[in-house]
């Protein structure tokens, strides 16, 4: 079983556009959506569509009308009771994938509520097989926030999980930096660059060899394993047992909202089944590429993940890597 921890959670409306989106003009929506969403219930939704055992736990008042939307998508779910709703976020879809983002800030959460969902995570990860903190931290919330679960949850657990953690910014930099040893990161090339202050996204998605020459350099009593995602270039995995690069397979992008959740979950999912790194990575890279072949936030099934399509090449040290890659 996985549990997913989600600080931040949100109601995703997702609008796909019949044409560019044009900024002061009014323009026509092919479609809309909506989803129960934040990072860590979107890795429990493609988890579950993957047929393994997953439980969100978050934030929200018994009448919210969020957990409605993940009744109705059959997440087990745990909650905190809290004041104020779950907030909403817009994504707007345009033809060809691409895609902008308006994302509200969420409710205020107080320390007693903070306490409570402490104590709510380390009682029920307590012999999970893995712990997924996911997302933005709310109002309130300290940006060392995650770094006390995860001491609470080894101190607490009779059986402690592996604990993953993908979130971005302050928060991301402050549980890395609180040398906790985490079992994996998964940034994306904007978090990696601001996490280790250097390069920039856009170097960083030109090829891997600068991803994996950063990731290879967090020393290990921070941080066991990273997956660093890489939009439509693939994703790399570094260990203290190697490094891995994966190429994405080539799709037709629809939507890439939750790609990187859906990229966790497959990680999670061949995990928990022993896959080796280089397997695990492969699907990680399947999910990802099946999630942006399809529309809104839809995480895709099981049998929508072909790992057999990813190729996955050994990387010794990054300035190693064949040149048809970097």
């Amino acid at each position: 079983m996985i549990v997913t921890v989600t600080m931040n959670p949100s109601t995703d409306r997702t609008v796909l556009l019949e044409n560019r989106l044009e900024r002061g003009d009014v323009q026509r929506a092919v479609s809309t959506r909506e989803d129960p969403g934040g990072k860590g219930v979107n890795v429990a939704r493609a988890l579950l569509a993957s047929g393994v055992d997953a439980t969100a736990i978050l934030p929200g008042a018994t009448d919210d009308p969020f957990l409605g939307l993940l009744a109705a998508a059959h997440v087990p779910t745990l909650t905190v009771a809290i004041d104020g709703r779950i907030r909403s976020n817009l994504t707007i879809t345009e033809p060809g994938g691409t895609t902008t983002k308006i994302n509200e800030p969420g409710p205020t959460l107080d320390e007693h509520a903070q306490a409570q969902l402490v104590e709510l995570i380390v009682a029920t990860s307590d012999g999970a097989d893995w712990l997924v903190l996911a997302g933005s931290l709310p109002p309130g919330v300290a940006d060392d926030f995650y770094a006390r679960i995860v001491r609470a949850v080894r101190e607490g657990a009779t059986s402690a999980p592996r604990i993953a953690v993908d979130t971005s910014g302050p928060a991301l930099i402050a549980v890395v930096e609180a040398g906790l040893a985490l079992d994996l990161i998964k940034p994306n090339a904007a978090e990696l660059a601001e996490l280790l202050g250097s390069s920039s996204e856009a170097e960083l998605e030109a090829g891997p060899s600068a991803a994996i020459a950063l990731a290879q350099s967090i020393p290990a009593d921070r941080v066991r394993a990273s997956l660093v995602t890489l939009g439509s270039v693939g994703a790399a995995l570094v260990t203290s047992e190697g490094t891995w690069f994966a190429r994405a397979p080539r799709v037709e992008a629809r939507s890439t909202v939750g790609a990187g959740d859906s990229s966790l979950a497959g990680f999670l999912v061949a995990s928990t089944e022993g896959a080796a790194p280089a397997a695990a990575l492969a699907r990680a890279v399947a999910s990802g590429a099946a999630a942006v072949s399809l529309p809104g936030s839809i995480v895709p099934t099981r049998e929508q993940v072909d790992p057999s399509v990813v190729d996955v090449t050994p990387v010794g040290d990054a300035a190693d890597l064949p040149k048809e890659l970097s």
